[in-house]
């Protein structure tokens, strides 16, 4: 695996992207470092009267393009690094989509999973106390990320709306409906993929009956996996944090949700309606046409690369391929569809949200769904051609396609602007 940081390792897709257009260096520069990175430290109150505490961090990358993007994650192993790297990777999403954002990111280094929910709900009010200066509806927009949920972003909305005195739905996304969020939310990660690989899939040689894996059962993964299995395609294997399953008859989608649904993995399912257990690292050699990475960062790399048999990867989750990963694919002839692209329906439809809860009116769901579709497929096919004729993976030509449009929006600033933006 990679010996250098996340975040280096992503930059190394800047670099590939700047080798095939003429922009100012000084655009490069800009772009290879956070605008800034705020780290504080929350002190909560635990349920037994202690009190201890949690490293936060939020980052804006670069708000060149428009206020700052980007979910909160509660994960035990999180880091400063991973925070701006996720922060990078938003920056060229939302220019992927054209969203008037830049990229933004926060994180809280805690297993919430061993906290309350009352523990919890301070910690999330914490962030929000903490942070209050640095997030805003025109300035940095949080929404949810791993272990975080709509939940949470409601205690955070009204938590920021009792520090500036007054409703303030816009300032995050990702909220109840009750509070101001919009529908179609939950499944819109995995749904601007499926719109993608739907609206690509005679170019990528993908037959009407597909066998598809998916590393990472959670939110994107279960969502991902009912989309694919309501058209009648194979669910042939998935995986969580505690293993794996397979069938080549297909799995059974509900047992699945069930299991997970209760608190457990979809390894409880073993042995139910034609479910077998397997090695979770096994799941990238499974024989399928699509292969869902839709758990952690790097997930892919080239230790485990070689051994995968997919024609298509489809990225649901934010850096799982890394670059060495990279090389071996393209030379096995997959194509990766990536992060950048393929899990931006996410941030679209928080967009979404965004502009409802400013204009005050909001859609329907079926509005949401034909907004999202447009949009995935307007870029999904301008990058498919990009990377057509100029013989480039689909990383690179979406990586070009984002940096055209934030090498524009810098320039457009001017030069003395481009460090005090």
């Amino acid at each position: 695996m990679s010996e250098h940081s996340l975040l280096d390792d992503a930059l190394i897709r800047l670099d590939e992207a700047a080798a095939h257009l003429s922009i100012d260096p000084d655009v490069i520069e800009k772009l290879k470092f956070a605008r800034e990175t705020t780290k504080v430290r929350l002190m909560i109150r635990m349920d037994d009267g202690s009190r201890k505490s949690f490293l936060a961090w939020r980052c804006r990358y670069d708000d060149t393009r428009g206020p700052t993007k980007g979910g909160i994650r509660f994960h035990p192993d999180t880091t400063a690094d991973e925070v701006e790297t996720l922060a990078f990777w938003m920056t060229f999403k939302c220019a992927v989509m054209n969203l008037p954002y830049g990229g933004g990111k926060g994180a809280v280094q805690v297993d919430p999973r061993k906290l309350s929910k009352a523990e919890l709900e301070r910690l999330s009010r914490a962030y929000i106390q903490a942070f209050a200066r640095i997030i805003g509806p025109d300035r940095d927009i949080p929404a949810p990320d791993v272990y975080t949920n709509s939940m949470i972003m409601g205690w955070m909305a009204d938590e920021y709306a009792q520090v500036v005195g007054q409703a303030e739905p816009a300032v995050i996304t990702g909220k109840p409906i009750a509070l101001g969020g919009s529908l179609g939310r939950g499944d819109a990660t995995a749904r601007g993929g499926y719109y993608l690989v739907r609206h690509l899939a005679e170019e990528l040689g993908l037959g009407e009956r597909l066998r598809i894996a998916v590393q990472g059962y959670g939110n994107a993964g279960q969502y991902i996996a009912r989309l694919f299995a309501a058209d009648g395609h194979k669910i042939v294997a998935v995986s969580d944090s505690q293993g794996a399953v397979q069938s080549e008859d297909g799995l059974h989608i509900d047992l699945l949700n069930d299991a997970k649904a209760s608190g457990g993995s979809v390894v409880a399912t073993a042995g139910r309606g034609g479910h077998t257990a397997m090695d979770a690292n096994a799941i990238t050699a499974v024989d399928c046409d699509i292969l869902v990475p839709a758990a952690m960062e790097s997930m892919i790399h080239e230790d485990n690369a070689g051994a995968i048999r997919a024609k298509v990867l489809l990225e649901l989750a934010n850096g799982p391929v890394t670059p060495e990963a990279d090389t071996i694919l393209a030379g096995k002839g997959a194509v990766v569809l990536p992060d950048i692209l393929a899990n931006a329906g996410g941030v679209t439809v928080s967009y979404f949200e965004w502009v409802q809860n400013r204009q005050g009116y909001y859609w329907t769901e079926a509005e949401i769904h034909e907004r999202l579709k447009a949009i995935m497929e307007r870029e999904g096919r301008a990058i498919w051609e990009r990377s057509r004729d100029a013989g480039m993976t689909m990383r690179t030509a979406a990586y070009v396609h984002a940096l055209n449009r934030l090498a524009e929006a810098i320039e457009a600033h001017g030069t003395q602007s481009f460090f005090a933006s």
